[in-house]
């Protein structure tokens, strides 16, 4: 499987007043988290939140900004999350995708709704 992205809209909740930022994701089921780069944190006006500590990709762990409120949209849904300010473009990780009921489909290389809910985000709560 390549590398699959996908176009979201991100923006700021409690800043109204802030266009929302068209962006392409990387979408990556074996990540977990939202990870945006530093620019778009300035752009959107994110409050920091907390710190975490992070195991990036080379095994190394770094302390990075978590952010948010961030409501992300894409096709007929909606989600909000916070973010890991970290690397140079918006990594789309598992947590963001499983609360807005997305998959991502291997043969054509793309991110989408899920097929078996097309109409509403589907979720489990227990």
């Amino acid at each position: 499987m390549g590398l699959i992205y996908a176009n979201v809209i991100l923006k700021n909740p409690k800043k109204s007043e802030l266009q929302a930022i068209e962006v392409s994701v990387l979408a990556d089921s074996g990540a977990l988290h939202l990870c945006i780069p530093e620019h778009l944190r300035i752009q959107l006006q994110l409050d920091e939140l907390d710190q975490k500590e992070v195991t990036i990709a080379d095994g190394s762990r770094k302390v990075v900004p978590y952010v948010g409120p961030i409501e992300i949209r894409f096709k007929n849904r909606v989600g909000f999350t916070g973010a890991l300010v970290l690397g140079n473009q918006v990594l789309f990780g598992a947590i963001p995708m499983e609360d807005m009921d997305l998959v991502v489909i291997p043969a054509t290389q793309t991110l989408d709704v899920n097929p078996q809910s097309p109409n509403i985000a589907v979720s489990v709560a227990y």
